[in-house]
């Protein structure tokens, strides 16, 4: 096996320390392995310029995931670089589209036994990134109103045994009492698929299937087939909110009649103000926004078929 840079948060607990000893013992069975811990993106840069031909192994969530891959491709050195995820965040989102498992001892198995695979990439139009998931609408509500709710619950508790992994069910169950409906003009590979004649509740565009610790916002998505799944809802009546939440729960939404769902290369949207959660993060209002797919983008370590 290639020798390994795993790449971890310097601000990580005492307890996700002791869980990433855990992968590193299996790891170092089969590789020499550095660990690096990082805690802002200068330090990031300094352990990346290291790197050489290693494999970088990310240790955290898609948080960090996001920003090893950001910061690649900012230094024009993501294309054929391989990564590998050992998921320790909250969400790990990515990892469960990818079918990365999400305890860390066959995690760090399925890395040692895996195999190098093309993975996509979103790229927006002010050059950022974005890994997994973004999405507008009643989902980028749910993602502010739970940040709130997961920074507040995360002090209830002791390390990772805290309440803050609630906050988006929280947010999300707050946003669907009054969900925005906003007016935008979406298209996807240049076709018109909304108007501002018609309220869209919300817009997910996905390399990865889930958001939020796996809610599911485009169910069908796989992070290298080469395409972004888009996923718009029109669900804006009160009736149609619940039907839609509720199909929502168990992915089967994409075969409700007020939502449409479309393999794609590219997507805008624009209209009247609206909030982003890329990877997490929320930006806005914004009023324009468009995100392309760079097919195979980078490569992963993951289990194999």
């Amino acid at each position: 096996m290639d020798p390994l840079l795993v790449i971890t948060n310097a601000a990580a607990g005492t307890s996700d320390e002791e869980t990433l000893e855990q992968a590193l013992l299996v790891l170092r069975e089969e590789a020499s392995v550095e660990v690096a811990a990082t805690s802002n993106p200068g330090e990031l840069d300094g352990v990346l310029h290291r790197a050489g031909s290693r494999t970088i192994v990310v240790a955290g969530g898609d948080g960090s995931l996001h920003a090893v891959v950001n910061a690649l491709h900012r230094r024009n050195e993501l294309k054929g670089r391989v990564l590998g995820l050992l998921p320790l965040g909250t969400g790990n989102d990515f990892a469960r589209g990818a079918g990365i498992p999400l305890e860390i001892e066959d995690a760090a198995k399925a890395l040692v036994d895996g195999e190098v695979r093309p993975v996509d990439l979103l790229l927006d139009e002010l050059g950022g990134v974005v890994t997994n998931n973004v999405h507008v609408g009643a989902g980028a509500q749910a993602s502010r109103r739970g940040a709130r709710w997961k920074k507040r619950l995360g002090k209830v508790g002791v390390g990772k045994v805290n309440l803050g992994r609630v906050g988006y069910p929280i947010g999300a169950a707050l946003a669907a009492v009054d969900p925005p409906h906003l007016r935008l003009h979406v298209e996807i590979d240049g076709e018109t698929v909304a108007d501002l004649d018609r309220p869209v509740l919300m817009v997910a565009v996905g390399i990865g299937s889930s958001v939020g610790g796996g809610a599911e916002l485009t169910p069908l998505a796989e992070v290298g087939d080469g395409k972004a799944d888009v996923m718009v809802s029109f669900a804006t009546s009160p009736m149609a909110k619940l039907g839609y939440v509720a199909a929502l729960t168990t992915g089967r939404h994409p075969e409700r009649e007020d939502v449409l769902y479309r393999r794609a290369s590219n997507v805008t949207v624009a209209g009247e103000e609206f909030w982003c959660a890329a990877d997490g993060e929320l930006s806005g209002p914004e009023r324009h926004r468009s995100w392309r797919v760079e097919p195979a983008a980078y490569t992963m370590l993951l289990p194999r078929g």
